[in-house]
């Protein structure tokens, strides 16, 4: 899978997130995020605005993904999960890199099947590039010779919160305790 990898450097001191944070993004968090536009499981166009109404775990993947999106959509769930055990409420957010197989109905269902609070997105092919350009990752769809193409991409879970945008990334290797360890900082930190 591609990867894209992000520069960090010690936390800004007037940062009231800096003791939650396991390393700052070069350009700061505001370089990493942004408005999208795209389509909900119901075919319905929504925004940012309209799916971050709260503290959201966001993933960029596929529903046709054979190993690497399952895993860290579960993760990510899990997460959801302990949080929610521990008197947190947050969202997991699925955006689709791959607008050709993935349409609302799809992605709304692997969603769904993943965590009932998940929220599924999809989109045209600029509308998920755009989404894409925006929270700096990367994908590729391989040539396809047949309906079973695979998309390179970038694997990283992002923490956002409304009002203030992205505030922290996760890398695969972080497990769903130590996710929601994090997040429950941010949300503390509020």
């Amino acid at each position: 899978m591609g990867a894209m990898y992000y520069v960090t450097m010690g936390p800004d001191s007037d940062d009231r997130f800096a003791g939650c944070r396991s390393g700052a993004i070069a350009g700061g968090p505001g370089a990493i995020g942004g408005p999208f536009e795209l389509l909900d499981a119901n075919g319905q166009t929504v925004t940012d605005a309209d799916v971050i109404t709260e503290p959201s775990i966001v993933y960029f993947g596929y529903t046709f993904c054979p190993d690497v999106c399952p895993l860290d959509t579960a993760r990510n769930a899990e997460a959801v999960d302990i949080l929610a055990d521990r008197g947190y409420s947050t969202t997991p957010v699925f955006i689709s890199v791959d607008p050709e197989r993935d349409t609302p109905e799809v992605v709304g269902d692997f969603a769904y099947n993943l965590h009932e609070k998940m929220i599924g997105l999809t989109g045209s092919p600029e509308q998920v590039k755009a989404a894409s350009q925006a929270y700096k990752t990367y994908y590729k769809a391989q040539p396809a010779e047949d309906e079973y193409y695979l998309v390179d991409h970038s694997t990283f879970s992002y923490l956002v919160l409304p009002e203030e945008g992205f505030v922290q990334y996760f890398r695969r290797e972080v497990g769903p305790e130590q996710m929601a360890d994090q997040v429950s900082c941010f949300i503390d930190a509020m």
